[in-house]
């Protein structure tokens, strides 16, 4: 201060100016005083906060709609008993109180022929075969198979850990509508009808990108599908389809339909996401958007500097990988994309492309609180009742603060500190989800029994 520099002449001034400085040192040690008691007092609210969230978290069933697998993880020897490197697994589900979990029958989009079909649907029976190998042979003391909602509820109420099947891409049925029931009757409990590329069935939401449709929504087969899948009492998801689709499949479905992993599109401008009058059309049908906890659907990244951008297209040209969302056979996003190496050339990819991230780093990841802003938005707009939780880990799902199962109780450390009560969080991890599903059940046994005799042609 100014004043602390002016000459002072005198004892009588010196002596003033002494009793100053004695009160400004006072002054700074009571407010530094002060601001620790005030700190103290803000741990011990926020360890009051944590305790809070840890019992809901206990109470609550923790669902996350969509986590992607390996079959080569459900070996004897390699598997989800083991600690993985994988962000789901049985130990990392146990310490992150994750206690379900929809594993996933993805097949990346091919050609539309019969040799493609043939070779998706094959693809499609390995992982409904790894994921029954882990609940009836690996694991069964640790993880059951639900097939209702009910199930879920009763194996949660055991301890065991839940396990579901969801089907990301119905491209595998290829155009036999019988196979359907077959996915059904193999535990698959939702299904959407095209990925990253138009299939048959429905187009992709990548034609808004490439700038061109193949059925401006919905193929006549697609149709015949969104009909068996109320027959059956499968979950009609709307993750990855079209808006065109979706809106179509909406007002088609006679029972409440989800979008297994998607984000809000009003927050993170991404053609994966649902735009407010998708969102307001699902509110109206009475299903549920499970915010999905991946970077780029969750905040707009920005892009990678030209070195970056250069190495990464020349490692991924190296590998033989396609573009991100080029829709591609395999292709896709972060892990997915990596599904058709090889273990070793995995491993290799990964490390060359963490020397590429030491060298050139990546931007800023997305956080649990702008996760959560995704579902603040969404309950806002259409209801706390339609508004659910999902990650797509293993397939490129995470942000930082919930990048794999052991994290999960973050989200809700998130949600009990903006104020939700454990009613709403209850709903949030799993309620709104298992309502549905017990409302695609309610519907499937109102409606006729018989089973469709054939497909159409492509």
């Amino acid at each position: 201060m100014s004043w602390m520099r002016m000459p002072v002449a005198g004892p009588a001034a010196r002596a003033i100016a002494k009793v100053g400085v004695l009160v400004l040192v006072l002054g700074m040690l009571f407010c530094a005083r002060a601001w620790v008691g005030l700190s103290a007092e803000a741990q011990a609210s926020d360890a009051a906060l944590v305790a809070k969230a840890r019992a809901i978290h206990d109470r609550v069933i923790a669902l996350d709609t969509h986590d992607d697998i390996n079959p080569e993880n459900f070996t004897r020897e390699k598997n989800y008993t083991q600690r993985l490197d994988t962000q789901v697994n049985l130990p990392k589900m146990k310490e992150g109180g994750l206690d379900a979990s929809f594993f996933i029958v993805y097949v990346g989009q091919g050609e539309l022929t019969a040799e493609a079909y043939d070779k998706a649907y094959k693809a499609a029976i390995e992982k409904f075969d790894a994921i029954h190998r882990l609940t009836k042979e690996l694991a069964p003391d640790q993880i059951e198979l639900a097939l209702t909602a009910a199930d879920v509820r009763r194996i949660a109420a055991t301890g065991k850990k839940v396990a579901l099947i969801g089907i990301e891409n119905a491209y595998p049925i290829g155009t036999d509508i019988r196979r359907v029931k077959e996915f059904h009757d193999r535990g698959g409990r939702y299904m959407s009808l095209a990925h990253n590329g138009h299939s048959q069935l429905a187009d992709s939401n990548t034609g808004e990108r490439d700038g061109a449709w193949l059925h401006n929504g919905l193929s006549d087969l697609g149709k015949q599908a969104i009909a068996e899948m109320n027959r059956l009492g499968i979950m009609v998801d709307l993750s990855h389809p079209s808006k065109a689709a979706n809106l179509q499949a909406i007002a088609l479905s006679k029972a409440p339909v989800i979008a297994s992993h998607s984000a809000v599109r009003a927050l993170c401008n991404h053609s994966r996401n649902m735009d407010d009058e998708q969102l307001l059309a699902l509110k109206k049908n009475g299903g549920v958007i499970q915010t999905v906890a991946f970077n780029s659907y969750v905040k707009a990244p920005p892009p990678d500097s030209p070195e970056r951008a250069a190495a990464i297209a020349a490692l991924r040209k190296e590998f033989g990988l396609p573009e991100p969302g080029t829709g591609r056979p395999g292709g896709g996003a972060g892990r997915g994309a990596l599904a058709q190496l090889s273990p070793e050339k995995r491993t290799e990819y990964l490390a060359r492309q963490a020397d590429i991230d030491k060298k050139f780093p990546p931007p800023p990841r997305a956080t649990v609180k702008d996760f959560v802003d995704h579902i603040d938005y969404a309950v806002k707009l259409i209801g706390l009742d339609h508004v659910g939780i999902s990650s797509d880990f293993d397939g490129g799902g995470g942000v930082a603060g919930w990048n794999d199962a052991s994290e999960t109780f973050n989200v809700t450390v998130e949600l009990v500190r903006r104020g939700y009560t454990e009613e709403q969080i209850g709903k949030l991890w799993s309620g709104n989800l298992l309502r549905v599903m017990e409302q695609v059940e309610k519907v499937a046994k109102n409606l006729p029994s018989s089973t469709p005799t054939g497909g159409v042609d492509p």
